[in-house]
């Protein structure tokens, strides 16, 4: 068995393409990954963050603001997507109105 500490998240293979990050408390952003450590610290370049609608948090509209170049702490880290091959579809467990 070698020393060397395997981790469960290879994020290798994503630096220089763009990723989604949902960061604790709601917050989502996109941008390019730059780099990351061991903590899963990440920085992003060109990022953006969806904001959240003021009557129901939990909720991301289309409204956008840039933020540029940031670093996400690695403890805020819920998930990391890639942006490329990934698509929205409707919730298919949302009951329809009137039911």
């Amino acid at each position: 068995m070698s020393g060397r500490k395997e981790t469960v998240l290879d994020l290798a293979k994503f630096v220089d393409k763009g990723v989604q990050v949902k960061l604790t408390g709601g917050r989502q952003v996109t941008g390019t990954l730059k780099g990351y450590d061991q903590l899963l610290n990440l920085v992003l370049d060109e990022a953006i963050e969806f904001l959240r609608d003021p009557d129901d948090p939990l909720k991301t509209t289309d409204q956008t603001r840039r933020l540029g170049l940031i670093v996400c702490r690695g403890t805020a880290v819920m998930l990391v997507s890639p942006t490329d091959g990934t698509d929205e579809i409707a919730n298919p467990f949302v009951q329809p109105d009137g039911a």
